[in-house]
């Protein structure tokens, strides 16, 4: 296969190449031999690609709890003694997902017919991570893949739940709003036009903010498709948008501005990066690769983009924490000091380890905390919105009443 690379070498240079490789990790493999490391590729012939704008992940059809089951399950057969070939043979039985399924037959018979296990895996990048190809590739050359998978296994599982409590945290305010949208509409279509024409046959002098609501009121009755049409179109691009590369980055800097979320998107970024490379490196990977998968895996946001310099400092000889002592305004100073004591120690995957847990178990804790504190703001936000929508309905009938 052909892939079109985009190539930073160790001065920091950029350039375009064409490599022809047997797979997606042979070609990292062979850049990173050269001291190079890769920014971007793709697999030349590919029919379809999206905009830069449009660049959002669609789903693989498999989910996230059955690659973690699979990986548990293949750790535990290869532990109790089964071959890699007849493991695979027995998880392609149980699944009943169709892609698992189907990729599971494809790396059984890559297996049996001589290739390696993180190769068969380098051939469905879409369904496995850059980081589980390197840790198996680790556990092959090791001897140790069923322990290697087992702590992939643990890895994906643990970032998997932190995600899912995020999301859970934020599922209340974004009911209330979502209600609260769809309440004004509804009174903007239903009820405003029936005050509006009472207003209108008793001849009140209305004020700016009721002509403005009766404005929108008679434009969304006039035009009710063409709202309809836009609530739709509003909501995919939301949806697309908040997928998007460019939409994810405004996003987080927003977050990073605000009091409460700023500190859990630290966390939640510095957990995802230190367990990530505490992984990478307790299974044998060399640390600029690790450093480079974990920028994969943390994104490219300006968190990702840390650990891409980290990779260039430390391929100079400079230390992994001097990179992070930089940028105190994204990962916290006890990140780099911990990363400080493990490289004086020679334990820096432990303490990374450290890291990943104390931040894990504090996001846990200010997830469940979070809705209480979010609270108070919902409740002043839509104080907000009921006042000035009764004022301006209430108003004129005082207006009126004062005339009587």
């Amino acid at each position: 296969m052909k892939f079109s690379v985009v190539v930073r070498n160790s001065e920091g240079t950029e350039s375009k190449e064409t490599i022809e490789a047997a797979s997606r990790l042979a070609v990292y493999e062979e850049v990173e031999k050269g001291g190079s490391t890769v920014v971007s590729l793709e697999e030349k012939g590919e029919t379809f690609a999206l905009p830069a704008w449009a660049n959002f992940t669609i789903g693989s059809g498999v989910k996230t709890e059955q690659k973690i089951t699979f990986t548990k399950n293949l750790s535990a057969m290869l532990a109790a003694g089964l071959t890699l070939s007849r493991a695979l043979s027995v998880l392609e039985r149980q699944s009943d997902n169709k892609v698992l399924k189907k990729v599971v037959t494809d790396l059984e018979n890559a297996v049996k017919g001589g290739a390696s296990f993180h190769e068969a895996l380098a051939e469905h990048p879409k369904i496995f991570s850059r980081l589980f190809i390197a840790m198996t590739k680790a556990g092959e050359e090791g001897g140790k893949l069923a322990d290697t998978l087992k702590v992939v296994g643990k890895q994906m599982e643990t970032s998997h739940q932190l995600t899912k409590k995020i999301k859970g945290a934020m599922i209340y305010p974004a009911i209330i709003l979502a209600a609260i949208f769809v309440i004004g509409i509804l009174m903007l279509i239903y009820v405003v036009p029936t005050l509006s024409s009472t207003f209108t046959s008793l001849g009140v002098e209305l004020p700016r903010s009721t002509r403005m609501i009766i404005g929108a009121s008679d434009f969304a009755v006039n035009n009710i498709v063409i709202v309809l049409g836009a609530l739709v179109l509003l909501g995919l691009g939301g949806f697309f948008g908040a997928r998007s590369k460019p939409g994810q980055s405004a996003i987080l800097a927003v977050a990073l501005r605000l009091p409460v979320i700023k500190l859990l998107v630290q966390e939640t970024y510095s957990a995802r990066a230190a367990r990530t490379l505490s992984s990478l490196l307790s299974s044998g990977v060399e640390m600029l690769t690790a450093i480079g998968i974990s920028a994969e895996v943390v994104g490219e946001n300006r968190f990702g983009k840390v650990l891409g310099i980290a990779e260039e400092r430390v391929r100079k000889g400079d230390a992994l924490s001097a990179t992070f002592m930089e940028y105190p305004k994204l990962y916290p100073v006890f990140v780099s000091e911990m990363i400080a004591v493990g490289e004086e120690t020679g334990k820096l995957s432990d303490m990374l380890g450290q890291i990943a847990e104390y931040y894990e178990q504090d996001v846990e804790a200010r997830t469940k905390d979070l809705s209480t504190i979010i609270e108070p703001f919902l409740m002043l936000f839509i104080g907000v919105f009921v006042g000035i929508f009764a004022l301006s309905m209430i108003s004129p009938i005082y207006s009126l009443s004062d005339q009587i």
